[in-house]
């Protein structure tokens, strides 16, 4: 598999990189994104691919689900590098349909020893999806209630990283501005939650 892999790199140096090498040399000695997206590490759901950004336009922190947990030293550091460093504009918590973790929180997942762990900090959305649609009747409210819980857990966590000082501070200043997106795998579409 990893042969695959180092195929696909030869056809990019060939097809991208080597056409456009000036602006590889300039990437190569620093980089200068304009936003922080905080997404899931879902595999089908690459962000620079879905948004159409150029290697350098993003800078990616992905996890399972999407999380922001509050007080989070691997979060923390990322937020820090990103608002007082790299002075990225925007900071997006990118979700999207389908999701493994969110079918989790819902379900359950059984059997895992890490993943209930890490959900523990999306469990509002959950309980914000119960309050609206506790008891799903069929397939559609079924797939109505799992959309309802990825974009309450976007909001969620965009609340999570405003508990931030340095993210409520640059917010505050007008540094930065927050987004809430959300991809649909089966239509390709990005669109704006929050």
């Amino acid at each position: 598999m990893i042969e695959k892999f180092l195929e696909g790199n030869k056809r990019f140096i060939e097809q991208d990189f080597s056409k456009d090498y000036e602006y590889y040399q300039q990437l190569s000695r620093g980089q200068s994104p304009t936003a922080l997206w905080i997404g899931c590490s879902d595999s089908r759901v690459n962000p620079e691919r879905v948004a159409g950004a150029k290697m350098g336009e993003i800078f990616v922190h992905r996890n399972i689900g999407n999380i922001a947990p509050e007080n989070d030293i691997n979060l923390a550091t990322v937020l820090e590098y990103a608002v007082n460093h790299l002075k990225v504009q925007d900071v997006v918590v990118y979700g999207h349909s389908d999701c493994g973790a969110m079918k989790a929180l819902d379900k359950g997942a059984h059997g895992d020893e890490y993943i209930p762990l890490w959900l523990k900090h999306a469990e509002g959305a959950k309980e914000r999806a119960n309050a609206q649609m506790p008891s799903p009747a069929g397939p559609e409210q079924e797939k109505e209630r799992r959309r309802l819980i990825e974009f309450e857990n976007i909001k969620l966590q965009l609340e999570h990283l405003r508990a931030y000082p340095l993210v409520k501070k640059a917010e505050d200043e007008g540094r930065i501005a927050l987004h809430g997106l959300y991809y649909d795998l089966e239509t390709g579409k990005l669109s704006k939650v929050v």
